[in-house]
């Protein structure tokens, strides 16, 4: 006798499967949902840009919000859900550790279709790491 099971699981993004949608081996719980969920704050720049990236991927609009300079941070944001995000690539780092209070991080975010390449400013704002503005240089023919 054979039995069948129907499956309920959800759909994994591509991004998860590896690991967390940021790049690192950890999976998603033990590493940018940690942020997300609250459990504790990014400790560096690069840390908070990666939970980013994630939450773009996650479509998680409210820490996006929570994690930007209240300075700079729009009323809202409504993300294209017609965005896949693929993967992300780190170009290089300034400060933004421990023992700093503004870091930049350089990247490439890449989505189906192409490429977001940004120089991300970051401030802590009571202690806590968060996004104030990105500029994209030009990238050379």
């Amino acid at each position: 006798m054979v039995t069948m099971t129907r499956r309920t699981d959800r759909p994994v993004h591509p991004a998860q499967r590896a690991g967390c949608p940021c790049g690192l081996p950890a999976v998603y719980e033990a590493c940018c949902g940690r942020y997300h969920a609250g459990a504790e704050a990014a400790p560096s720049a690069e840390a908070l840009m990666r939970s980013r990236y994630s939450a773009f991927v996650r479509g998680d609009v409210g820490y996006l919000l929570r994690t930007w300079h209240p300075r700079t941070r729009p009323e809202r944001l409504e993300p294209d859900p017609g965005m896949r995000w693929t993967g992300l690539e780190i170009l290089g780092t300034a400060d933004g550790s421990a023992f700093h209070t503004t870091g930049t991080v350089e990247f490439r975010a890449s989505y189906r279709g192409g490429a977001l390449h940004e120089r991300s400013r970051f401030e802590r704002v009571a202690g806590a790491w968060v996004y104030v503005d990105g500029e994209f240089p030009e990238i050379p023919e």
